[in-house]
């Protein structure tokens, strides 16, 4: 059994992203812990992709929301643990989910949770970052070059492209929902690598969402001991792929 650590926000975390990755792992035989800013606080999914973004569509699929409703009775789940005080010495693996809310700004801009996320990739154990996860890779800071930890990787994160069709289908109704930050996911990453080759866009792809048994149109970036994805639609490949290196 390996140890692994995922960091959240309080709220508005992706369903999928953190629920398929827990239920395989779960069924692998590994045990995931959670971690939030405050020890005790049980954090919570972004509410719209459990009931629907607009019209009741762009919602996580009904599986993943199957295994939300597992994962929010989960001992795990109701009592992570807080990130300062964490040891990284004492986990195996590190998965940083993502969610594009507003609520994810407290994970996403944590230096403090950065830090941590420092000390563990000193350690040379696999990181996997899925969506906007690859933001607190690109934000970390390896102290021994003073670059990002991303600097010299292969990556691939939320492209671009996803990111303006979301937000231009649904600004009119919900207003900047999908758009985090002013910058665009894809442009922030880039800018931390060290080649613009070193970015891989996948397929185009705004539908289609791998399954347990069907990952033909899922993409992920495996460079070694980090491991990237691009959105929901590639979490299963996403946790199968880090189930592997672990």
């Amino acid at each position: 059994m390996k140890r692994v650590w995922i960091p959240l926000p309080d709220r508005d975390f992706d369903v999928t992203e953190v629920a398929v990755p827990w239920k395989l792992l779960r069924r692998a035989g590994h045990q995931v812990v959670f971690v939030t800013e405050r020890a005790g606080v049980v954090p919570a999914a972004d509410p719209l992709l459990l009931t629907g973004v607009l019209f009741g569509q762009l919602g996580a699929e009904p599986e993943p929301k199957r295994f939300y409703s597992e994962l929010v009775e989960s001992q795990e789940f109701r009592s992570p643990i807080a990130w300062g005080s964490l040891d990284v010495r004492a986990y195996d693996a590190l998965l940083l989910p993502g969610g594009h809310a507003q609520g994810m700004r407290q994970y996403l801009g944590s230096r403090e949770l950065q830090s941590k996320v420092a000390e563990f990739w000193a350690l040379d154990r696999p990181v996997a970052a899925i969506c906007h996860g690859a933001l607190v890779a690109a934000r970390t800071v390896d102290p021994r070059t003073n670059r990002s930890i991303l600097y010299g990787r292969r990556t691939t994160c939320l492209p671009k492209y996803m990111e303006r069709s979301a937000y231009y289908l649904t600004a009119w109704k919900l207003g900047g929902y999908y758009r985090t930050y002013p910058a665009y996911v894809e442009d922030e990453v880039r800018a931390a690598l060290e080649s613009p080759s070193h970015f891989e866009r996948g397929p185009i792809e705004l539908t289609h969402r791998g399954t347990d048994s069907d990952d033909s149109r899922a993409f992920v970036v495996d460079d070694g001991r980090y491991l990237s994805a691009r959105w929901p639609g590639d979490a299963y490949l996403f946790a199968k792929r880090l189930i592997a290196k672990l």
